[in-house]
């Protein structure tokens, strides 16, 4: 049983359907799963220019001292295998008959070579559209649309007194408004991060964050929430709060200005538009508090129209389609939240602290990202770990069968009101994006917590009262994970990567991810 349809997902069921048969849960349509966002590349170590070292070296830099150096050498080692594969399903990468296998790479922040194979500046939906084909021409793969897994069933549901595993899923059919019990030999969480528990974001509406806050109610570590990746340049435009801008229109020699036009990325890095997306989201939103602004602009224009077209035609469309020229005007950027580094606490197999759980790209904490997530190392990570999830899987032997309990629906009614929900869900988002943003202080932080507090016994009571819906489901998914976050952020008392703390703005000299436990303890 696999919860989520993109790259993570996929490529998990394609390695298992060989020798298994798959379901697929997607929440929404199968398009609609954050991949098919993603603009820039996978990173691949294929130049003659490269090597595994520097990959690993600026994956470090850019984690800014928590990445697992064992996970980051692993991962490289395999991601020419994972480019290469990623060829034979057919995904159309943007060719260069000089270049490695064939293939254009292009460079991005943070890294010291051009190793980004890349479809032109859509890649995400260049690779979700070949395998989600190959998924739905596969006889062992079953491909469920709008279907949200509730919550994973255990030893405590089936009151058995061995050690406690995973046994399948409760899921909510949403066309028929039942809510399922799906037994499974093994659950893979692909439900991508929590994006959406911020007011702005990058991602879509499906990163509530599922993955992860069931695998906690379920007793599993969570690492690293507060390593919440901004993304430096989300499209600043009232019809389009979610576009991005890849980081490849900097590494192609975009600059970043004020609205006078003065570049100010040299007073921040001297690696300039080139910096990691952490140091250049806080130079972003540092201008912007400084001279008042909306937003700042990133130029192109000196890059020429016909190169803008044919490297970044959706984005050079989409803008033109809002009155914005790229060739010849910059464009409005502000930061957005991007990408959650941590989550659950899972090895090189994708394994969870729960037996039978396993745990797959944005959803799982494995010590890549560290503090800060290096650009296209997340495509990667979906790919490698997705492959040796499966084959963990498939070498397990058979579980016997237990009897799984049903969903109990006798004591709830019907809702007689959502405006409960919307109410809640706007102010969780508004609150995250004001006291746990770019920059943050002990004292909002703690603010942020008691409102969380308050917000989680109304939903509490809600869920308790009431037919389950996508919409509470997600509430009350994002409602945990905001909590994970904040937890997660007090507990860190430096600056570190993507954690900006003006009450502790000194890094330390060492440190150590952020573990939470559901007992309460942390470590």
């Amino acid at each position: 049983m696999i919860v989520g349809a993109g790259l993570a997902g996929l490529t998990v069921a394609l390695h298992l359907a060989e020798q298994a048969p798959v379901i697929v849960l997607a929440k929404r349509e199968l398009h609609e799963a954050a991949t098919a966002w993603a603009q820039g590349g996978i990173v691949g170590v294929l130049g003659s220019d490269d090597s595994i070292d520097s990959h690993v070296r600026d994956t470090q830099d850019a984690g800014a001292g928590l990445v697992d150096e064992i996970t980051a050498r692993f991962i490289a080692e395999r991601s020419a295998d994972a480019v290469g594969w990623l060829v034979e399903q057919g995904v159309p990468f943007t060719p260069d008959e000089q270049g490695p296998l064939g293939l254009h790479l292009t460079r991005e922040g943070g890294h010291a070579v051009r190793r980004i194979a890349h479809a032109a500046d859509a890649t995400g939906k260049a690779i979700h559209d070949a395998l989600l084909a190959k998924a739905k021409a596969h006889p062992n793969i079953e491909l469920r649309e709008r279907w949200m897994a509730l919550d994973l069933i255990t030893s405590r549901h089936v009151q058995r007194h061995e050690q406690s595993r995973c046994y399948g899923i409760y899921a909510l059919d949403m066309d028929a408004g039942r809510v399922e019990t799906i037994a499974a030999r093994a659950v893979v969480m692909a439900t991508g991060g929590a994006g959406k528990v911020y007011r702005y974001t990058t991602n879509p509406d499906t990163s509530t964050g599922d993955g992860i806050a069931m695998a906690w109610r379920a007793g599993c570590r969570i690492a690293n929430m507060e390593f919440i990746q901004f993304h430096p340049t989300c499209l600043y435009h009232p019809q389009e709060r979610s576009f991005l801008i890849t980081e490849a229109l900097r590494g192609e020699g975009g600059h970043l200005k004020l609205p006078d036009g003065t570049r100010f990325m040299a007073a921040h890095d001297e690696r300039m538009e080139l910096a990691p997306r952490d140091v250049v989201a806080r130079a972003i939103d540092f201008e912007m508090k400084k001279h008042g602004l909306d937003h700042v602009w990133l130029d192109a224009t000196h890059l020429g129209e016909a190169f803008l077209k044919e490297h970044f035609p959706t984005i050079h469309a989409r803008c033109l389609a809002l009155g914005i020229d790229i060739a010849r005007q910059p464009i409005p950027v502000v930061p957005a939240v991007h990408f959650t580094c941590g989550g659950v606490v899972s090895d090189l197999h994708g394994r969870a602290d729960l037996p039978g759980l396993y745990t797959v790209g944005e959803t799982a904490y494995t010590g890549l990202h560290g503090a800060n997530r290096l650009a296209s190392n997340s495509l990667l990570e979906c790919v490698v770990l997705g492959r040796t999830c499966a084959t963990d899987i498939l070498s397990q032997p058979p579980q016997e069968p237990a009897p799984l309990p049903g969903w109990d629906e006798s004591q709830v009614e019907d809702a007689d009101e959502q405006v409960v929900i919307a109410h809640n869900w706007d102010e969780l988002r508004l609150l995250m994006w004001n006291y746990v943003g770019i920059v943050r202080t002990t004292k909002r932080l703690q603010r942020a917590l008691h409102r969380i507090d308050l917000l989680r016994a109304e939903i509490d009571d809600y869920y308790a009262n009431f037919r389950v819906s996508r919409d509470l489901l997600e509430l009350r998914n994002l409602v945990d994970c905001a909590e994970l976050i904040v937890r997660s952020a007090l507990l860190r008392h430096e600056s570190r990567g993507l954690h900006y703390s003006r009450d502790y703005p000194r890094t330390l000299p060492a440190s150590l991810p952020t573990v939470l436990v559901r007992n309460g303890e942390t470590r």
